[in-house]
């Protein structure tokens, strides 16, 4: 069986896409934790995950014909382990649509990523007001994500971005965790697919574990002293 192995699951946006896509999608796997700490190189955190891959970083696939890391090696490992799941999109336009844009999100958004970072369990409206006013590269992030989200919804019509439930929602999943959190304004047809997309089962299961964890961690949190 497949061993996944992840962090944090309030504040690790990385992680959470391959878990909510092998779940969601019916791929058996162990998950096996490995929580956040202070990242110095003789860290706990950095000892285990070093020993797995290079990097040091999370998420990391493992089974017995090796360890694949990065969100997007893994989902292109498991396209290719399981074609008969179709995480990506049948039609082949489609399917070098939703590549493009899971690799724009890999790649991108680096504003949203550093102003608004993962934390489901937490409501920060009043942090986000101050980042959206203040922070023109956050609003570019946004505007893109929802004229993509809201093309992509009205070529494909629905319910998730390329019709059926694909690599493409698994990957922008933690992006609707962020937008909650952080209530940035977005169309009403964004937030639909937001509460779509939160109504997964797989994505309720991540929330709800999100908010069991009560795991504090300062360096991504660093606008509160504890919980």
């Amino acid at each position: 069986m497949h061993q996944l192995f992840i962090a944090n699951k309030n504040y690790s946006s990385w992680s959470m896409r391959p878990w909510v896509l092998m779940r969601q999608a019916g791929i058996a796997f162990e998950e096996v934790m490995v929580p956040f700490d202070d990242f110095e190189p003789a860290s706990p955190f950095k000892q285990k995950v070093l020993a797995l891959n290079p990097v040091g970083k999370v998420p990391v696939l493992v089974d017995g014909s090796g360890a694949v890391w990065d969100s997007l090696a893994i989902a292109e490992t498991l396209a290719e382990r399981f074609p008969e799941k179709r995480l990506w999109p049948a039609d082949p336009v489609a399917r070098a649509r939703a590549r493009s844009i899971c690799a724009e999100m890999h790649a991108d958004f680096s504003s949203l990523r550093s102003h608004c970072p993962m934390n489901i369990e937490a409501s920060l409206p009043e942090i986000g007001a101050i980042v959206w006013r203040d922070k023109p590269g956050l609003r570019a992030d946004v505007a893109r994500i929802q004229a993509m989200w809201e093309g992509l919804l009205q070529e494909h019509g629905g319910p998730m971005l390329f019709g059926e439930f694909s690599i493409a929602d698994a990957y922008y999943a933690p992006v609707c965790m962020r937008l909650r959190t952080y209530a940035l304004p977005v169309s009403d047809t964004v937030r639909a697919y937001m509460d779509r997309v939160t109504a997964l089962p797989a994505v309720a299961e991540w929330i709800a574990d999100a908010l069991a964890e009560q795991r504090f961690v300062i360096e991504d949190e660093p606008y509160r002293q504890g919980r």
